[in-house]
């Protein structure tokens, strides 16, 4: 096979970025095994790891950029490789020579609406806080518990606001003080972090973190799960140290203390969907489902492949800016998932995951069999 770039040189860039790891594969395949690609299509990372390890990746490849980072594949290995982080290496390959696949290219227009507006959907920063309109929420000042950064999606997306406002809606029933940043916040930096392009997302994650001291912010509530990765686990690389707290969490936290009593009755039959970020990479199952156990009449019936075997969404990894094949898409084998338990919702705790089941749900042409929510949109209808 002929190497697009030197081998030396992809080599060295593997290595500087981690990918040193990739020499431990023995080229075993338990990755292929539990990759959720190979339910939809055929992909072999084992092939790709193999051909790093060599130098001999082609950076054109549409394979390098599969990946979801749902970490199924890291979680079976039994050399400890760090996929996740050595297939990120050869993308960052890729975004420095400026060589994106067509279903790819997609990400340039992400990495420059961030640069430009500080989110990836070409929205204008000055609207960030816009959601929020009529809904009593103040401007974040010292002093307050909590800042809450719902993301870009839940600040832009017409269908996801609707989650800010049920949030907004919990807070201000369970008299927690606080406030947001609005236009002085931006992307978290995940995403494009994930999709390679490492100075963009250092440039995202410094512009957060001088507006977080500079307004004394001490406790970070958040919707997205990647926004909870990235200030929880990431973030500390710049020698700080938020305390962060995922809305799951708090909502469990808020009716252990009696501060939120969900009374309503449901009687709708759900079911959990654990988000990659959220659960594989970060360990919480237990309190979205604590809270939603508190809704009166409600039935939470579980899918086969829940908790730490869940079946990814298919939006981690930056795969939410790219283009995706409508027989490929993860979202639709989930919403069949959760359709054969008989589900009437599928509840969630991530946006991307809420994206891809509600085109899932026009795609498949399910609109009236089945619901997709956020648990605090659940939780802020019982109240």
């Amino acid at each position: 096979m002929e190497a697009v770039a030197p081998s030396k040189e992809i080599i060295d860039v593997i290595k500087e970025n981690g990918g040193d790891a990739f020499t431990l594969c023995y080229q075993c395949g338990m990755c292929d095994t539990v990759c959720p690609w190979n339910r939809v299509r055929t992909f072999s990372m084992r092939k790709l790891i193999r051909q790093a390890t060599f130098g001999l990746t082609e950076i054109e490849n549409e394979e390098m950029w599969l990946c979801t980072t749902c970490g199924k594949c890291p979680q079976q290995c039994p050399r400890g490789v760090k996929i996740i982080e050595c297939g990120v290496s050869l993308r960052r390959i890729a975004t420095e020579f400026g060589v994106f696949p067509a279903s790819v290219k997609p990400v340039r227009l992400a990495a420059e609406s961030l640069v430009r507006n500080g989110n990836p959907l070409n929205e204008e920063r000055e609207k960030r806080a816009d959601w929020a309109n009529d809904l009593s929420v103040k401007t974040f000042t010292e002093g307050m518990e909590i800042l809450y950064f719902p993301g870009c999606y839940l600040s832009y997306d017409p269908r996801l606001k609707k989650v800010a406002a049920a949030t907004v809606n919990i807070l201000n029933k369970a008299r927690v003080n606080f406030g947001i940043l609005g236009a002085k916040e931006v992307c978290c930096g995940e995403s494009i972090r994930k999709t390679g392009d490492e100075d963009l997302f250092k440039r995202l994650a410094r512009n957060n973190i001088k507006t977080f001291i500079e307004h004394g912010v001490k406790k970070i509530l958040v919707s997205s799960p990647h926004c909870y990765q990235t200030f929880k686990n990431e973030y500390p690389e710049f020698r700080v140290n938020f305390e962060v707290v995922h809305i799951s969490q708090f909502l469990a936290e808020l009716i252990r203390e009696g501060r939120l009593e969900p009374n309503k009755e449901s009687g709708k039959k759900v079911t959990y969907h654990d988000p990659c970020y959220l659960g594989r990479h970060n360990g919480i199952y237990d309190e979205p489902r604590e809270a939603l156990a508190k809704i009166p009449g409600l039935e939470l019936n579980e899918m086969p492949e829940s908790r730490a075997n869940s079946f990814c969404c298919g939006g981690g990894g930056g795969r939410i800016w790219m283009e995706t094949p409508r027989r490929e898409r993860f979202s639709d084998v989930r919403l069949r998932q959760a359709m054969d338990v008989g589900a009437e919702v599928l509840v969630t705790s991530c946006p991307y995951c809420i994206s891809n089941f509600e085109a899932s749900r026009e795609t498949l042409g399910v609109v009236e069999n089945i619901e997709i929510k956020d648990v605090t949109e659940i939780i802020s209808a019982s109240l």
